[in-house]
């Protein structure tokens, strides 16, 4: 018996190892983890447990038979994140570059299947070389049986992508398909087609950062949601979203312990508007004092500035922010912020997660490029995320919601729940400004009448009365009892029902 346990105990041991020492040493010097010391920091200590640890690929072409390493390049299993559970796949570059084969594919099906029946998030640890070339049609045929389960998981359970490492060819489309997207700085890349292949077809000549890293994909292409230093500060960062989120589309996020008073006045709010109507202020200030302990986790920070998205807790209960950031662009919506914000609804809309809106619109960004770049298009799929979203919406107005973006941003007409304002709130079709050049084309050679003109506009619609009362506004707010009254207003809606009509899906402008 005991040769038998000894024998069990070096298997053990010979897959922990990988493709051995010299490789994990590589690993090393490129400043990553292995998949195994990965999961160790993500996870909570000794909840690792391990499936088919000892699964060997059944290739037999190119000498493959000689080279069957335990595990086929990914560690997977289930543990916990400060107690709640979560399903984990871990590429391992050791091992044939953590390039996947059919098993490879398999041992993550596996995973994604469980984690659908159990009703748990899928957390998967990109680093990985792409398709197992030896196996040809086998390893594509896996990459689909994965993106199938990501299409199907979409909307039920939590899905997050830790890009690693090298992460290229059709692998990228299965993290393209999660919810959240994470990179390590300098160490990670996503590309579909790499800096050779870019050079033969397009003579462009490109490194992989270049092309595929980090600061590409926060900054340019919207890719990815954040980006962090070092392996173990990006694994720690996920520790910190996955508090926010629930395990399901069956379950509520968790409620955490809370030490901040829900009736807290923020006097500083009164003066955050500035006199001058042109002049920026920064609405993370807003977003921290409305918080519980002043946390916000953002999302996308690097990409279109002029929308913040994140999550914050309030009354220890998680609530997804959109608000318009008049430091960048004075808060205008564009396509990336469109987008951007569209995205984040959806998702918050399918995990039951209340939204919080802070409007402080111009409008949309006028222009030929955004014209032709279909603003239309992009505008309404943010439009269509708020419309469809049934969850509890909460919106305050701080200063200016002009136009069609007044409507776009959780307006009471698209089904909000409490709608505020500050009596600092602008709402009307546009500027005094434009408005006046338009109605009174005709004086506009007596700069005298036109400024009369002008203060007329601003005193009759410059605020947020007109709106209250015609219904549009619920209550005109004081500023600093702004988290007290959003509190109030979330922990009314905790029992909302609210259904859309039966479809088999919508079709949103994409």
């Amino acid at each position: 018996m005991k040769d038998i346990l000894d024998q069990l105990d070096q298997r053990r041991a010979q897959a922990r190892l990988g493709g051995g020492q010299r490789r994990i040493d590589a690993q090393h010097a490129r400043g990553k983890l292995t998949a195994r010391e990965r999961l160790d920091i993500l996870l909570d200590e000794g909840s690792f447990e391990e499936f088919d640890m000892f699964v060997r690929h059944r290739s037999t072409d190119f000498g493959m038979q000689d080279d069957r390493p335990y595990g086929d390049g990914v560690v997977t299993g289930w543990g916990t994140i400060n107690g709640r559970m979560v399903y984990v796949f871990s590429q391992d570059f050791t091992v044939f570059g953590g390039s996947l084969s059919e098993t490879h594919a398999q041992k993550i099906c596996k995973v994604m299947d469980m984690a659908m029946q159990n009703g748990a998030p899928v957390i998967g640890l990109n680093d990985s070389g792409g398709a197992r070339i030896q196996e040809g049609v086998a390893s594509l045929a896996g990459y689909a049986d994965v993106f199938q389960r990501n299409v199907m998981a979409s909307g039920v359970i939590p899905q997050i992508s830790v890009i690693m490492g090298p992460c290229a060819g059709g692998a990228v489309y299965s993290p393209a398909m999660t919810d959240f997207i994470f990179m390590v700085k300098d160490t990670s890349y996503m590309f579909v087609t790499g800096p050779d292949v870019v050079k033969t077809v397009t003579n462009e000549v490109v490194t992989a950062e270049q092309l595929g890293g980090a600061s590409t994909h926060t900054k340019k292409s919207s890719v990815a949601d954040g980006a962090f230093e070092d392996d173990v500060e990006t694994l720690t960062e996920i520790r910190r979203l996955f508090d926010f989120l629930p395990l399901s589309n069956r379950e509520k996020a968790p409620v955490r312990p809370f030490f901040d008073d829900v009736a807290r006045v923020e006097p500083s709010l009164d003066t955050l508007i500035p006199q001058n109507p042109n002049q920026p202020y920064d609405m993370k200030e807003l977003i921290a004092k409305v918080a519980d302990e002043g946390d916000f986790y953002e999302i996308q920070k690097d990409f279109a500035g002029n929308i913040l998205t994140g999550f914050i807790r309030i009354e220890g209960q998680t609530v997804g922010v959109v608000a318009n950031q008049p430091m960048v662009l004075a808060g205008v919506l564009d396509i990336d912020s469109s987008r951007k914000a569209a995205r984040f609804v959806r998702f918050c809309d399918a995990f039951e997660i209340p939204i919080l809106t802070l409007v402080d619109v111009p409008g949309f960004l006028p222009g030929t490029a955004q014209e032709y770049g279909g603003v239309i298009k992009h505008g309404a799929k943010l439009l269509f995320a708020y419309g469809e979203a049934t969850v509890p919406k909460v919106t305050v107005i701080t200063r200016k919601a002009y136009g069609g973006a007044y409507d776009v941003m959780a307006s009471k007409h698209l089904r909000g729940d409490f709608n505020y304002a500050w009596p600092t709130a602008e709402i009307a079709v546009m500027g005094a400004k434009g408005a006046v050049e338009i109605l009174y084309r005709s004086e506009l050679g007596d700069p005298d009448k036109i400024a009369a003109r002008t203060r007329d506009y601003e005193d009759r619609f410059a605020n947020p009365f007109v709106a209250a009362e015609k219904g549009f506004i619920d209550e005109v707010i004081q500023p600093h009892s702004t988290r007290k009254r959003v509190a109030r207003a979330f922990a009314s809606l905790r029992s909302k029902k609210l259904s859309n009509p039966w479809k088999k899906h919508d079709n949103i402008p994409l």
